[in-house]
């Protein structure tokens, strides 16, 4: 991703979302030319000089100091995923004195023995890993019978981003399509800012922007957020429709990796169809 444009680009769409009322200020009477805060009052805002926003808007976050960070934080009304996204983009910024060591790609790396028999041993709620690149890693069996649409699909290549925006099935899988894939994007964005040197991850994105409208629309927008916890409902070839709460553990191991556990809500129907697609699952691997 080119840098400076990332900057310029995530300034620019905070700033046009937010409106003078919105942000405390006189709105006037005047025709506004453009929408959302004009350069000089997110300057106000944060307390900064307008020269000083305005190179910062134009890509330039070398030698910003974490208290400009917060200040403009606070006038842009930034969530914490914006709020690091943008110490992320300031972070890269800055002078390297030396060339950085090329992380290992974590798929590169073998799941632990000691990780799997932790995930086998979670019998009554589907349990993953994946890593940045929304790669499906590791999962019990229950796992692997709930995401079989995407795992079963080798064009899906065992990646969520690419059954989701590639692969027309995953329409009838997340019933929440449009905020799924909005997730997703905006994740992809969060964890591209966090490691520029994953080649992996940069490739995905790259092949995602020219094959999917969908995914290049998103991507435009500029969006991030953190993927820690909330409700996935999942509609399965199998057993029919489902909603898991579900709970994000990053595996501090594995940089990467993140483990998810699906959860049901006790005596649901979906606690019962989660039990029919563990014993359909159970019944097929004793039929190989």
């Amino acid at each position: 991703m080119d840098q400076p444009s990332e900057v310029r680009e995530f300034l620019r769409t905070r700033r046009a979302r937010i409106n003078p009322a919105r942000a405390g200020l006189p709105t006037g009477t005047g025709h506004r030319r453009v929408p959302g805060l004009r350069r000089e009052e997110v300057a106000l805002l944060a307390g900064i000089s307008v020269d000083y926003y305005a190179r910062m808007e134009r890509g330039n976050l070398a030698g910003v100091s974490d208290e400009v960070i917060h200040a403009l934080a606070r006038a842009l009304q930034l969530d914490e995923a914006e709020t690091q996204h943008l110490h992320d983009l300031t972070r890269a910024a800055q002078p390297k004195p030396q060339a950085p060591r090329r992380p290992k790609h974590s798929t590169d790396q073998a799941v632990r023995p000691t990780l799997q028999r932790f995930l086998d041993a979670i019998t009554g709620t589907p349990t993953w890993v994946r890593n940045r690149r929304m790669d499906f890693i590791a999962g019990n069996p229950l796992a692997h019978a709930l995401l079989s649409p995407l795992l079963d699909d080798p064009a899906n290549e065992a990646n969520n981003a690419r059954f989701v925006f590639l692969n027309p099935a995953s329409r009838n899988y997340y019933p929440d399509w449009e905020r799924g894939a909005d997730d997703i994007v905006a994740t992809l964005r969060t964890y591209a800012t966090q490691n520029p040197l994953d080649k992996g991850l940069t490739d995905l994105i790259g092949e995602l922007v020219t094959r999917s409208d969908a995914f290049r629309h998103r991507w435009s927008a500029h969006n991030v957020r953190f993927h820690r916890t909330g409700i996935k409902r999942i509609h399965h070839p199998e057993v029919g429709d489902l909603e898991f709460a579900y709970e994000a553990m990053e595996l501090p191991d594995t940089p990467g990796w993140t483990m998810f556990g699906f959860t049901t809500e006790p005596g649901s129907p979906t606690e019962e169809r989660v039990k029919l697609l563990g014993s359909l699952a159970a019944t097929a691997t004793q039929d190989r």
